[in-house]
């Protein structure tokens, strides 16, 4: 059985793998990466036989550590990427590669909408339902999304929403407060099974469910970095940022907004913690804006979206695809029985 997995920033980790019963016979180690002395590929290799099938890359990681000497340098890869390649092999990991993405274009409809939409296909593709699937958003009216463990009271002035007719909901992601105008900002969701982050920490997954589209800002002429636990900046400061929602074994909600064009004295009368956060910006005169998509692009925001798609599709194997009526019926529930209801906006007043 092959495997490979490619190390974020690092090098090609490749391994060759028999087994026999439920535990591994042989592996053959391959790659780019450098590793001193020249024998600890052998003692790598050796202290993986015997493994079991089930372990987790983690554990197969541990078991390498424990053998190597204390002189060992392994530089571009980890024990636990080493792992992350045999479970690969097993088919317990999968890779970019090893699926076909649903694609959906942006369809207007009320932000809640979109809200709700990530715990549908969230729960579609970890049951199986649904394939991997890409989507971005587009909505047409203002609301604040709040990260599900933040405080209404700590992070929204709620008079200044209403006279601005802007309303709150809660996702089932965690992270911070997004300030969403239409056309103000570029949001995509990106839904995996959790074979696909397989062996990655949380923040390993971030970096790594983002790196394509490190591609495509690159395409559109920003050069950009993802900063841990969960920003994509540029050289000129904070673009976007990321969060994650899981079911465990099944599938992974990751998705990100990046701010094309915000009006600056708004977000700041809506969200408080947006007031400290411009202050250290320096934003504080009357119509400055929160620009970085549009000012280092000089694009439209529907072109860089464009771009986007574009990107992932020579990237990746996609299929074109549409929300289901069923999906959008559950999405409409959802909002009707939890995302516009005060227990679950006021979970964490």
């Amino acid at each position: 059985m092959h495997g490979e997995y490619k190390v974020p920033g690092g090098k090609l980790v490749v391994v060759d793998v028999e087994i026999a019963g439920d535990q591994l016979r042989s592996v053959a180690l391959s790659g780019d990466f450098f590793l001193e002395p020249d024998d600890a590929l052998e003692v790598i290799t050796g202290a993986l036989i015997g493994a079991p099938m089930s372990a987790s890359a983690t554990q197969l990681g541990e078991r390498i550590d424990a053998a190597l000497p204390d002189d060992a340098s392994m530089i571009g890869f980890t024990s636990t990427s080493v792992g992350i390649a045999i479970r690969r092999a097993l088919g317990h990991a999968t890779g970019w590669y090893d699926h076909v993405f649903d694609v959906i274009e942006p369809v207007v409809l009320p932000p809640a909408m979109h809200v709700a939409l990530d715990e549908v296909l969230l729960r579609e593709v970890a049951a199986g339902i649904r394939p991997p699937t890409l989507r971005f958003w587009d909505w047409d009216s203002p609301l604040v999304v709040i990260g599900s463990f933040q405080s209404v009271r700590n992070e929204v002035d709620e008079e200044a929403a209403a006279r601005h007719g802007i309303g709150i909901v809660r996702r089932i992601s965690g992270g911070g407060a997004m300030f969403m105008e239409p056309g103000n900002c570029i949001t995509y969701s990106l839904v995996v099974p959790t074979s696909l982050v397989d062996g990655l920490s949380f923040e390993q997954s971030y970096a790594f469910l983002d790196r394509w589209v490190m591609g495509a800002l690159a395409d559109v002429g920003i050069t950009a970095r993802y900063v841990p636990i969960n920003d994509i900046v540029s050289e000129h400061g904070k673009i976007g940022g990321a969060a994650q929602k899981r079911i465990v074994d099944g599938a992974v909600l990751h998705h990100v907004t990046m701010s094309y064009d915000i009006d600056a004295d708004k977000m700041t009368e809506v969200l408080r913690i947006g007031r400290e956060k411009m202050s250290d910006k320096g934003i504080t005169s009357s119509g400055k804006r929160v620009d970085p998509m549009r000012s280092q692009t000089g694009m439209a925001r529907a072109d860089i979206i464009d771009a986007f798609l574009q990107h992932f599709r020579s990237r990746y194997a996609t299929r074109e695809a549409a929300y289901t009526e069923a999906e959008l019926t559950k999405a409409r529930e959802l909002v009707a029985s939890k995302f516009s209801s005060r227990e679950w906006t006021y979970r964490v007043p």
